[in-house]
């Protein structure tokens, strides 16, 4: 039988979450702005946007204290990561596809700590699925964006929003019967199991589309 953690235990262990999470989009930050050649204050200032954009749309959306105010420490977060990135990449060249496998990661770790907070705050379905999704996806937006690349959420038939909601949905179903600890880990299972799924296969979801009337070939 597993034991529940103690209640003073999750807390802290939300917070290592949202650190790691933190730490990882900073590294895909950082590689992105590489990959544009920026200087050290543009890569900085990428690698924290795609760190801290997700956590601040999903704090402001429920009107709470933005975390990195309250916590400066996921800031100096940003700065390692970054540094850290920077120096690796002068010494050895990052595999073509690393920025994709730190966003994977930092989506599941993201994902399912924003759920949470949405959960200890009161919330619950919906909102808790909304919550965790914008705050696994919105950091990777603003990257792309920032970066003049097309945000990997609007990529045609790419599984990246849609892992992010599978795994809090499953999160949530689970929660109900195994401990919270276990079932957060399963979300972020999921949801980095799907997303590495779709980089290594190129799975894709179905695409909508119309089809072309006379009026617009004309």
């Amino acid at each position: 039988m597993i034991l529940p953690p103690p209640p003073q235990a999750l807390p802290l262990l939300l917070h290592a979450i949202e650190l790691l999470g933190v730490a990882v989009f900073a590294i895909s930050g950082a590689l992105a702005a590489g990959r544009r050649s920026l200087d050290l204050i543009g890569v900085v200032v990428i690698a924290t946007v795609t760190a801290v954009g997700g956590g601040t749309l999903r704090d402001l959306l429920l009107d709470r204290t933005v975390f990195w105010i309250s916590d400066p420490a996921y800031l100096y977060v940003c700065l390692i990561a970054a540094l850290l990135t920077i120096i690796y990449a002068r010494y050895r060249h990052p595999p073509d596809r690393l920025i994709l496998y730190a966003d994977a990661l930092g989506l599941a770790l993201f994902s399912i700590s924003g759920a949470q907070i949405a959960q200890n705050l009161g919330h619950g379905g919906i909102v808790v699925v909304i919550m965790g999704t914008a705050t696994g996806v919105a950091g990777g937006l603003l990257r792309d964006v920032l970066c003049a690349e097309i945000p990997l959420i609007l990529r045609r038939g790419r599984m990246y929003a849609s892992a992010a909601i599978a795994g809090v949905t499953i999160y949530l179903l689970l929660e109900t019967l195994l401990d919270r600890t276990l079932a957060a880990m399963l979300g972020m299972a999921t949801i980095a199991g799907l997303r590495l799924a779709a980089i290594a296969w190129d799975l894709t979801l179905p695409v909508f589309s119309l089809p072309k009337t006379d009026h617009d070939e004309s």
